[in-house]
């Protein structure tokens, strides 16, 4: 028994075969399997072309330097600052203009996006060393003021019945006004132009580097005019004097410490530049010890007496009457105000002949001493 397919021929006498019949049941088959070949070849290159656009995704998601997987998409803030940081204003969408937040700058500018304004506060940390150990708040205020307790309480046992002893301590007050920094950063245009740089951390970094340099000189040494007042400036933080003009000696170090409240003595750290902390180095205690101790832990800093060391390279050296140490709770005696937000301004124009184009940065900072009987400064001289 012979079985059929749609394309079977019929069998006739050779005498009797209708060739046109023959002719059109082959050119059915040769259609069919064009038709199954094309099929099959047109899957297996969608099949190929869908795996290789996955593995392009997944490339270009690993080489965006500010790749996260958690992060999902830019918010639109971030995104339009960085646009107009390549381009300006004119290169932007009407949504994405509508999402550059308007700074308070007379002079104009926007505000950086949080993103950008952790990362300076990162590199800041790194920078500038009081930030490393000072308590650091924000304020959108011009102005930030603080109880401070001039006076103490009286406490003393007493019976069930007997009267309670009046508390009541006298608080004046600490005020920290704010003080504008300004830099000024230029940028090629080929740079601009570069996608592939993160240009966020270019800029985080050089305005940084800049902020940090100035906001460190004035929070040791400042005068007040129109800057922050320096630790190192304030008067009221109480001297020990050292017992000698220019020689160094542990007698010293351990009665600044001692002479500290145990409440802020418990959460001390020193201050000091690298000269003074050479010096220091080589200074061992009646047993040949060293005071110093180098830290064995990656990222714990050396130890002086137990207590950590901050390198401070604007700190006095040592000479006669200078004030090379300082030791305390900066936690509590310190405070650092940031004014909420980073102003960049861009300007295409003023270095334009010389393919640059410049950004003015803008912050304003505040700090001053809240407690200055958290810290004790030494004192080269002998009275």
């Amino acid at each position: 028994m012979m079985l059929k397919t749609p394309f079977s021929l019929e069998t006739k006498d050779a005498g009797d075969a209708d060739d046109l019949e023959v002719k059109e049941a082959l050119d059915r088959l040769e259609k069919s399997v064009d038709d199954r070949v094309k099929t099959a070849v047109a899957e297996a290159a969608k099949g190929s072309a869908d795996e290789i656009k996955g593995l392009k995704a997944e490339i270009a998601a690993l080489k965006r330097p500010d790749a996260d997987a958690g992060d999902g998409e830019e918010p639109i803030e971030a995104k339009s600052f960085w646009g107009f940081v390549r381009g300006g204003t004119e290169s932007l969408e009407p949504d994405e203009r509508k999402a550059l937040i308007v700074s308070d700058d007379a002079k104009g500018g926007f505000l950086a996006p949080e993103q950008f304004e952790a990362q300076l506060q990162k590199e800041l940390v790194e920078i500038s060393p009081i930030r490393q150990a000072a308590r650091v708040t924000q304020t959108t205020a011009g102005r930030v003021v603080w109880p401070k307790r001039t006076g103490t309480i009286t406490a003393r046992w007493v019976g069930e019945t007997e009267e309670r002893p009046k508390t009541e301590p006298t608080y004046g007050q600490a005020g920290i006004d704010v003080h504008e920094m300004a830099a000024y950063i230029d940028v090629s245009n080929w740079l601009l132009e570069d996608s592939a740089i993160d240009l966020a951390a270019e800029l985080a970094s050089d305005f940084a580097e800049e902020f940090g340099r100035l906001e460190g000189v004035a929070f040791i040494n400042g005068d007040g005019v129109k800057k922050p007042v320096g630790i190192m400036q304030d008067s009221s933080v109480p001297t020990v004097l050292n017992g000698h003009a220019t020689n160094v000696s542990a007698d010293a170090l351990i009665r600044l410490m001692y002479d500290l409240p145990p409440t802020y003595r418990n959460r001390g750290s020193w201050l000091l530049n690298g000269a003074t902390i050479a010096a220091y180095r080589l200074l061992k205690d009646e047993n040949g010890r060293f005071l110093w101790q180098d830290s064995i832990q990656v990222g714990q800093p050396a130890t002086l007496l137990g207590r950590p060391v901050v390198e401070a390279v604007d700190m006095p050296g040592i000479e006669a009457n200078a004030f090379p140490v300082i030791y305390g709770d900066f936690a509590s005696g310190y405070r650092i105000v940031d004014r909420v937000g980073l102003s960049v301004l861009r300007d295409p124009y003023t270095v334009a002949t010389e393919g640059l184009v410049r950004f003015h940065g803008r912050r304003r900072v505040g700090a001053g001493v809240v407690r200055p009987d958290a810290f004790r400064k030494l004192k080269m001289a002998t009275s």
